[in-house]
């Protein structure tokens, strides 16, 4: 009886698709959910919390599409509601695949240390993919015919490629820097001609952003990124050499200087957090300077960051025991020397004239 009255029916049909809805998301949370925590690997995990959502979402669709199926008022717009459901279930198929093939390229990229940070450019490009083929399906459906429009995609592609070329040049550039991996999520790099330095936070579809070390984000479009000189502090090993210049005063006994301030590199060396603890340091003189004959310090740091407190310590550190073992490091000083002949002629002219 109740059967019989479509529109008792057709309460009855979204009631018991929005259980069944609540049921599922009931059983992946409760039960589902659990289990793939327990398990070692954590895609699972991952594919669970993809599927959660659309899986919800499509059954609550599913009833809404049966329900006024089921009603005769209906009948002439069938074939659109029928429309309407494919255009959904693909729309819907293609968000639950490209969120799956993302979460398997970060999890396979990020199982290989080499690849370990993603430039969020790889998904984009994919996700872009997947919908544009969701996109050519539905068109196919409908019985559209795809040649010619992609003949005036074409034309238009052109045209649009005219008018964007600097975006489209950037979009390549950081293609280029994904590919060739000399440039990563994560690095710390140097920037030669715009004097630019900072770690990598991303590598975009237009631009790389970096984050220097005062935590501002710099925006360095790809294509200037990609044709400038880069230095990777983080290639091919993040450890680094860092060199400290000083000088002594000429009345030092260089042997002493040398072997003082190698007993100082050599305890900041083993002491200090982020200090290479098993490198020796080196001291090379180099220059005789205006007031000092000039030498180099070279300690070495575990990552690029590390140097700021290495030779922080390294220079308080050096001048308490210079100063303890009386080792000059002298300002600049001029010697001006006078002739005689030269002075007495001199205070001649500069003689006061008496008046008579």
């Amino acid at each position: 009886m109740i059967l019989s009255n479509e529109y008792l029916r057709f309460v009855l049909i979204l009631t018991l698709f929005f259980g069944l809805a609540w049921l599922v998301d009931w059983i992946l949370t409760k039960y589902v959910q659990k289990y793939v925590e327990s398990t070692k690997t954590s895609i699972d995990d991952l594919i669970v919390e993809i599927i959660r959502g659309p899986v919800h979402f499509y059954i609550i669709v599913g009833g809404i599409y049966l329900a006024f199926k089921s009603l005769s008022v209906i009948g002439s717009y069938a074939n659109w509601l029928n429309k309407g459901f494919i255009v959904i279930s693909i729309w819907v198929g293609a968000t639950i695949i490209a969120s799956l093939v993302a979460a398997l390229i970060d999890y396979w990229l990020e199982s290989h240390k080499r690849f370990k940070k993603t430039p969020q450019l790889l998904n984009k490009i994919f996700t872009i993919t997947i919908y544009f083929l969701a996109l050519i399906i539905i068109l196919g459906y409908f019985n559209v015919e795809i040649t010619p429009l992609l003949a005036t995609l074409g034309v238009g592609g052109l045209a649009i490629g005219l008018a964007l070329q600097k975006t489209l040049s950037d979009f390549f550039a950081g293609l280029n820097i994904i590919s060739e991996r000399q440039i990563n999520v994560g690095d710390h790099v140097q920037i030669e001609n715009e004097k630019i330095s900072g770690y990598i936070d991303d590598i975009g579809w237009r631009s790389t952003k970096i984050k220097s070390l005062r935590n501002n984000m710099i925006i360095v479009p790809n294509s200037s990124l990609s044709n400038s000189i880069v230095t990777n502090n983080k290639m091919p090993h993040d450890e680094m050499s860092i060199i400290i210049k000083c000088g002594v005063a000429y009345s030092s006994n260089l042997n002493q200087v040398e072997k003082i301030t190698l007993d100082v590199a050599k305890k900041i060396q083993k002491k200090i957090e982020g200090a290479k603890k098993e490198f020796e340091p080196l001291v090379r003189f180099h220059t005789f300077g205006e007031s000092n004959i000039e030498f180099s310090i070279i300690l070495r740091v575990e990552h690029f960051v590390d140097q700021y407190r290495v030779k922080h310590e390294f220079i308080k550190a050096l001048k308490d025991r210079y100063d303890q073992e009386n080792i000059e490091i002298s300002w600049p000083v001029r010697k001006i020397y006078y002739d005689n002949q030269v002075a007495n002629k001199l205070k001649l002219q500069t003689k006061p004239v008496r008046k008579k």
